[in-house]
């Protein structure tokens, strides 16, 4: 008892949060940025551009087929040698944008796939030029259909934060690790705490993702 009193003490406590807190800066930084690449990637992809499309089609499905740790240790190690030098912070979220960005553009496109043909022959016949039947007549249906998906690759993007450890990015999971490395009586109690924080954090993700959803299905 008195050691779980020792690892939840409040300094340790505080040090995790501020741990939590980055994990939450990255991640917030990195969906949002993905969010918008990941959308105009998927639309490129989808609009079959010619050779643009396919080169971004080919990008993107390099970077899917990547290990996410694989690409924190380039932006990290990698593009300092070519004169592009990041802190751990910024190479953390430079990597997941990019990882993630490739993703969502996945996703993106197979939800416009998803619109009934009918719909983009109807708009086109009526007048409406491609980008117009895209913003007013594709994109919002396709959207509802994302929602689910896209909920799951936010959750997993902040998960996979944890990976950013081995750079020393100061998150939760860092954090975790820098007490029980000075008291490993601290391990198990500090494993419990890491599991609900970060139940916590993505049980609200998932939440809000739900809400919108019977938002836009209202």
């Amino acid at each position: 008892m008195q050691e779980l009193i020792q690892a939840y003490s409040w300094i340790n406590l505080r040090f995790l949060l501020m741990g939590l807190w980055v994990t939450i800066e990255v991640s917030v930084i990195s969906i949002g940025l993905s969010f918008v690449i990941g959308s105009l990637l998927g639309i490129i992809r989808y609009m079959k551009l010619g050779w643009f499309s396919k080169i971004v089609g080919f990008i993107v499905d390099v970077i899917r087929n990547l290990p996410l740790l694989l690409i924190i240790f380039f932006t990290y190690f990698g593009l300092p040698k070519i004169g592009i030098h990041m802190g751990v912070m910024m190479s953390t979220t430079v990597a997941m944008t990019i990882f993630e960005s490739a993703m969502i553009a996945e996703i993106v496109r197979s939800g416009i796939l998803a619109v009934p043909k009918g719909q983009l022959e109807g708009a086109l016949s009526n007048g409406l030029t491609m980008p117009e039947t895209l913003w007013h007549i594709l994109l919002p249906q396709a959207y509802k259909k994302m929602i689910p998906p896209l909920v799951s690759q936010f959750v997993s993007l902040i998960k996979d934060t944890s990976l950013a450890t081995i750079i020393m990015l100061p998150e939760v999971t860092f954090r975790a690790q820098t007490i029980y490395a000075q008291k490993p009586q601290a391990i198990i109690p500090m494993f419990i705490m890491l599991a609900l924080l970060y139940f916590v954090l993505n049980f609200t993700v998932s939440q809000l993702g739900s809400y919108f959803d019977r938002r836009m299905e209202a």
